[in-house]
């Protein structure tokens, strides 16, 4: 399946193209310079950029097989054909958008280095994604996620349930993103005020209010689990840790979640629970914004046709004359 969108017939183009970076592709990567494009990412999350760098080892390998050799070679209506390809191969309509984003940013980028004398992508039109709004979890499914017991057979011991149960309570209780959870320090949790110091995109910092039982769970696994899963030799302060003493990371984000769920839930779900919830409650969309970390308040936005579409539910189901 394509990455993330679930083309038919795979990421051909991606798959045996190795990656920039050391690993061997195809052919030659010289000439794109993509080590140093990848290097100028850094102010990116590790999905992003894992997106774009995708994104690109899929646009050279099939511009190699076109005999260009580097980004001066390539001109718009290259670039209009590379998109079509992966339309009439079947990839989803995100997957092309998220090609054609990585695309524009490799050129822009091109084209300050000199590079490229001007940006091919300028004016580049891609189908935009399909828009499917964010799922919101049921009060069963948080129930579940936050107050059901552990199911016996997942054989996890008492230390890490304590992780669990504060991961979960400051994923939905917070809206964190679970790469600014996996990020958190010891030090950037002030339990006795109430708030977390985090890191959002573009390495923006924020702060953002504990809930009452994200305050509980987090202390109870600073007093009682924590202690015993640290080991000496790991350096550093990360406030959550998986089994072998390391900080925690996404991929153990998702194992824990697959422990708790009632069916498959992936951890952006309390995050749009947490912003849907809010305004439900009638929160002011600015206020959402600036909790969630987002820079545009456009991106917030898709959480009121969320609560749209529950009002709509609630409203059909229970009027009389509905």
């Amino acid at each position: 399946m394509a990455p993330g969108a679930g083309a038919k017939g795979g990421d051909d183009l991606a798959q045996g193209a190795g990656s920039p970076g050391g690993e061997q592709g195809p052919q030659s990567w010289h000439g794109w310079h993509l080590d140093e494009w990848l290097l100028s990412l850094s102010g990116l999350s590790s999905e992003s950029r894992r997106a774009y760098r995708q994104g690109l080892a899929c646009f050279v390998t099939w511009a190699q097989r076109c005999g260009l050799q580097g980004p001066g070679d390539v001109e718009r209506l290259g670039l209009r054909r590379f998109l079509a390809y992966l339309a009439t191969r079947g990839y989803a309509r995100r997957t092309v958008a998220l090609r054609a984003a990585a695309l524009r940013r490799y050129f822009d980028w091109a084209r300050r280095q000199g590079l490229v004398s001007n940006d091919p992508t300028t004016g580049l039109s891609a189908p935009a994604g399909e828009g499917r709004l964010p799922r919101v979890l049921s009060h069963a499914e948080l129930v579940a996620l936050l107050e059901g017991p552990v199911r016996a057979s997942s054989a996890v011991p008492e230390a890490l349930r304590l992780r669990d149960d504060a991961v979960l309570e400051l994923l939905y209780g917070s809206g964190l993103r679970v790469s600014e959870l996996c990020q958190l320090d010891v030090q950037d949790v002030d339990l006795k005020g109430g708030w977390a110091t985090v890191w959002g995109k573009g390495a923006k910092q924020r702060r953002v209010p504990i809930s009452g039982p994200a305050r509980e769970a987090v202390s109870g696994w600073l007093q009682r689990g924590r202690p015993r899963v640290a080991r000496a030799v790991v350096p550093g302060e990360a406030l959550f840790l998986n089994r072998a003493g390391r900080r925690l990371g996404p991929r153990d984000v998702r194992r824990l979640l697959d422990r708790r769920a009632l069916s498959p839930t992936h951890p952006h779900a309390l995050r749009h629970s947490f912003a849907t919830h809010l305004l439900d409650g009638g929160a002011d969309l600015r206020v959402v914004q600036e909790l969630l970390g987002h820079a545009s308040l456009r991106t917030t936005q898709v959480y009121t046709h969320v609560s749209k579409e529950r009002l709509l539910q609630v409203y059909a189901s229970t009027h009389p004359r509905a």
